[in-house]
Formats: structure tokens, C-alpha cells, sequence
């Protein structure tokens, strides 16, 4: 095992994956000299040169489009959008050519192309650079959605990745880039769990807390403080946003019978919404309560002085597992 940030592991899951295959290309906006603005890509650029670390225009649409033709060439292209607010140029392109291709050619045409976005809030940052897009893609059929939260995910999950032969929207947490954690270098890719696997990364009995990406760090803080008020909390960490591991969850609902679903996004029409409406379909006879969800609000990001009273914390987790109880609030002492 070797200790490393999320930031570091996702530089060492892309020079792997560049060694493994010749094929593997990274397209992105300051990747190469600079090595990203996160500097993910730092030294890639020394060691496979500038034919395959690729520093492009400010011109998300082009890099994508280019991307579309490097896969028609038979190349497995890995582009990095900068920051997650700078994918809607590249919009149309992700949902009218990377993600319709492959089903409108038949199967005769593929698109093995991972789109890497740091994702989310949480670092004070301005304007576009603190989104959560995430349902525009979950919504987009022929889009896998991966959304990874610690370091061994981020090294195994992006070169599981570039090795799928299905387009691949890769969302990384920016706030987690230096967290650290351990990373297996040398296990074989074959031997890791599946891309699309949801992970209990915390078990328990009375309730189920279901996140992903950041908010799995947050989850786990709630479970920890639940414990002390005598509440056993299952946190599953979904990994994958499309396909979503159902099978998974329904197992973990049934047992607890009590479901809280938490992300940074929106509230209306969010990904919470879906895994809530596929909860309740699958395993509605076991439900103590109504699932609930915790989320942001229904508000373009807020400025980053405001941005602690927009992401989900601690309190609000706490509260919504109280009302998926019925316990009295542990805030107000009133029944919520």
C-alpha cells in the first residue's frame, strides 16, 4: 500500500493507464507544462510527450469534438474539463455525439472516452467554479456517471475508466484532491471490484445513509456522532451515478427500513430524487418512514462567503435521520 491524496492517486491511475496502452491520450486546458490547475497531470507531459499529453485552446466544445474524432481514429482519449461550471459548452457534444454514437452507428462505432471534471464546492472558489451537474449526464442514456470519494476509488475507478469501451463522465471531488489515503499500485485491474459497485463503506442497523463524492466524508461524521446518541447508521457510498448498484441499496433499506439520500446539487429533479423513487418501488413494504432527502438548495451556487449554508452538513444529515426516526430533533428538542 502507498499513502496518497485523491490528486495524487488520479495522476498515478493516468500514467498507469497511459503505460498500459498506447492508445490512451489526455486533452485538457493548461494539462501539460502546467500539469492542470489541480495539477493532476503534473509530469505526464515529461514522460509520454506532447502527441499524447495534449494542451488545447480555452475551448471546451473543441476539446470534446476532438476527443470524438480521436475516438473514431481508434485512440481512448481522456479529456479534463478545468473546473465542473466550464462543461456547458461542451454540452451538445457530450449528449448529442459522445453519448448517441455508439447506438446510432449500430455498435459499429465506440466512444472509450473519459471526461474528468473536479466537481462540487466546498473550497470558497468563485463563480462557475463550485457546480454540481451531475443529473444533466445521469439523465443522458449512453453516459456511464462515476463519482469517486477517496484515493483507492479514484486510482482503480478512473483506470476502470479508460479502459471501458463506454463513454465515461469522471467526477472528481475538488475539495478531496489532498486527502489521503491508501492506494494498492500493484493490484491487478482485473481483480477490482466493478466500476459500477456501490460501496458500504460504514455498516449499521437503524437507518441507511446513502451519498456520494464528498458528502461520504460528511456521512461518515454524522454516523460517528449518531453513535454517540445510540443511532447505528449503514453509510453506502455509491461510486457509480449511471448504472446505479440497486441491488446494493435495496439490500442495505431492508434492512434498516429507514433511507436518507444526501449530495451537494439542487434538490428538483436530482439524483436523490431518482434513487428515492427506485427505493420506494423495490423495497416499499420494508419502510419504516418516508425516505428523505438532504441537498442544496434550489439556488445557483451562492458566493463563497454563503456556500456553508448551501452544502448539506452535519446538522441537517443529523436532523433528517431524527425525522426518518421520529426521534425528537437533537437540536431543538421538538419534534420535527
Amino acid at each position: 500500500m502507498t499513502e496518497l491524496t485523491l490528486g495524487k492517486a488520479l495522476g498515478a491511475g493516468l500514467r498507469q493507464a497511459m503505460r498500459d496502452d498506447d492508445r490512451v491520450v489526455l486533452l485538457g486546458e493548461d494539462i501539460g507544462k502546467l500539469g492542470g490547475v489541480f495539477r493532476i497531470t503534473d509530469g505526464l507531459l515529461d514522460e509520454f510527450g506532447s502527441a499524447r499529453v495534449i494542451d488545447t485552446p480555452l475551448a471546451e466544445s473543441g476539446i470534446v469534438g476532438m476527443a470524438v474524432g480521436l475516438a473514431f481514429r481508434g485512440y481512448r482519449p481522456v479529456v479534463e474539463i478545468q473546473f465542473d461550471g466550464f462543461v456547458y459548452p461542451a454540452f451538445d457534444q457530450i449528449v448529442a455525439q459522445v453519448a448517441k454514437l455508439h447506438y446510432r452507428t449500430q455498435g459499429r462505432v465506440r466512444m472509450p472516452i473519459t471526461i474528468r471534471i473536479p466537481w462540487a464546492g466546498g473550497i470558497g472558489a468563485a463563480e462557475h467554479h463550485s457546480e454540481s451537474p451531475e443529473a444533466y449526464f445521469v439523465h443522458t442514456a449512453g453516459l456511464r456517471v462515476i463519482a469517486v470519494s477517496n484515493p483507492a476509488d479514484a486510482y482503480r475507478s478512473l483506470r476502470q475508466a479508460i479502459a471501458s469501451d463506454d463513454p465515461v463522465i469522471f467526477f472528481e471531488p475538488k475539495r478531496l484532491y489532498h486527502h489521503k489515503g491508501d492506494v494498492d499500485l500493484d493490484a491487478p485491474l482485473a481483480d477490482a471490484a466493478p466500476m459500477g459497485l456501490a460501496r458500504v463503506v460504514r455498516s449499521g442497523s437503524d437507518a441507511t445513509l446513502i451519498t456520494y463524492g464528498a458528502m461520504v466524508t460528511t456521512a461518515l461524521q454524522a454516523a460517528d456522532a449518531a453513535e454517540d446518541e445510540g443511532v447505528s447508521l449503514e453509510v453506502i457510498d455509491l461510486r457509480s451515478l449511471s448504472p446505479v448498484d440497486y441491488d446494493s441499496v435495496a439490500a442495505s433499506v431492508r434492512k434498516t427500513g429507514r433511507v436518507v439520500v444526501a449530495h451537494e446539487a439542487s434538490r428538483e429533479a436530482g439524483v436523490a430524487a431518482e434513487v428515492i423513487a427506485s427505493i420506494t418501488e423495490r423495497c416499499f413494504e420494508y419502510l419504516e418512514s418516508a425516505p428523505l432527502r438532504v441537498t442544496g438548495h434550489d439556488i445557483p451556487y451562492p458566493p463563497a462567503k454563503l456556500e456553508k449554508h448551501h452544502l448539506p452538513d452535519l446538522d441537517r444529515l443529523l436532523d433528517a435521520v431524527d425525522r426518518a426516526m421520529d426521534r425528537p430533533n437533537s437540536l431543538t428538542g421538538v419534534d420535527l
